[in-house]
């Protein structure tokens, strides 16, 4: 059954629910991305049947609703489009894995996509290949930067656009959620709400998300070759947002940390981890400037010491929060 506040808004004229194969799509404010992105699923070289499950994130401009209305009613992917009132990151992929799950009762492989992100041909086919060869219960992929401005690809390989890993193979954990595929019995696991709510904001829900998935002692693969490539906008790729990204991913590592850390004692040697951060990020920094010979990339690790330090003192982002929502 489908959460009360959600609203179906458009759905393929057949839709079989025994589909075994859902993709998930959480959508905000990106419609000619998103026309992209269910483009390259369209065109998928599969002979399996899969459908898609399309969250509409922007309750008061609703962009993406037409563009996924078109894919559906053509016939071109089977599946649904809803509406998540409560903005947000979290919230988005929560209804999107719940939708996936409620509508398509025997799915069990539910993947993930953004929709800022292009998937190559074979995409779907290798990462279920993976999965069903490995019997991983989570399986990820590199997502490889697209940069709008040309100038911009010497960062391809800056610690905020870098694939996790380089080759095929178990893995102790994946990081992002822009393509993964988890297992339906993954969710039974780890229960309600799937993404932890005090990320919805900030970010880093997913690397939560599978960090708990680790602690249960789920298995991971990764797929070297099941690429998607993510379109990286002029804003994305300077080096205000860059700085403003280590800051994050500081601020989300504490955040991660101190859930585990559940005591008064492992929460002072947290923070004192926290600051003992900065001196060694100042070393790490000068080999990065040694071996890169690119300060944007030698100040990742001082961005992201910085903003694991400023956590402990409050400091907490809200890059996922958006002006004119209904939250």
């Amino acid at each position: 059954m489908l959460h009360a506040s959600r609203a179906v808004v458009a759905t393929s004229f057949s839709l079989d629910t025994s589909i075994g194969i859902v993709v998930c799509i959480p959508s905000f404010r990106r419609p000619q991305h998103l026309r992209l992105t269910l483009e390259s699923l369209a065109q998928q070289s599969t002979s399996r049947r899969f459908a898609v499950v399309i969250v509409e994130n922007d309750v008061v401009k609703h962009q993406s609703v037409p563009v996924a209305t078109e894919f559906l009613a053509s016939g071109k992917l089977p599946g649904l489009c809803v509406v998540e009132p409560r903005q947000g990151n979290c919230h988005a992929i929560n209804a999107a894995f719940e939708t996936a799950m409620a509508v398509f009762p025997d799915a069990a492989s539910l993947l993930m996509i953004d929709d800022d992100e292009i998937a190559s041909t074979d995409w779907l086919e290798l990462m279920l290949r993976s999965a069903e060869t490995t019997g991983a219960d989570v399986v990820g992929g590199p997502v490889w930067p697209d940069f709008d401005d040309d100038m911009k690809r010497g960062l391809r390989h800056h610690p905020a656009f870098r694939p996790a890993y380089d080759s095929s193979g178990p893995v102790p954990v994946i990081y992002g959620g822009g393509n993964c595929l988890i297992r339906r019995s993954v969710f039974a696991r780890l229960g309600d709400p799937f993404f932890d709510l005090r990320f919805n904001f900030l970010g880093g829900g997913d690397y939560d998300f599978f960090s708990r998935c680790r602690q249960a002692g789920l298995r991971f693969h990764w797929a070297a070759e099941a690429v998607i490539v993510e379109t990286v906008p002029r804003s994305r790729s300077n080096i205000g947002w860059l700085a403003r990204r280590g800051l994050r991913i500081g601020v989300i590592n504490y955040h991660i940390q101190r859930k585990a850390a559940r005591t008064v004692w492992s929460r002072s040697r947290l923070i004192a981890k926290m600051f003992a951060m900065l001196p060694f990020s100042l070393f790490r920094a000068a080999r990065l400037v040694l071996s890169e010979h690119k300060a944007v990339v030698a100040m990742h690790p001082v961005t992201v010491a910085v903003g694991s330090a400023l956590a402990t003192l409050g400091f907490e982002p809200q890059p996922y929060q958006a002006s004119n929502i209904v939250s």
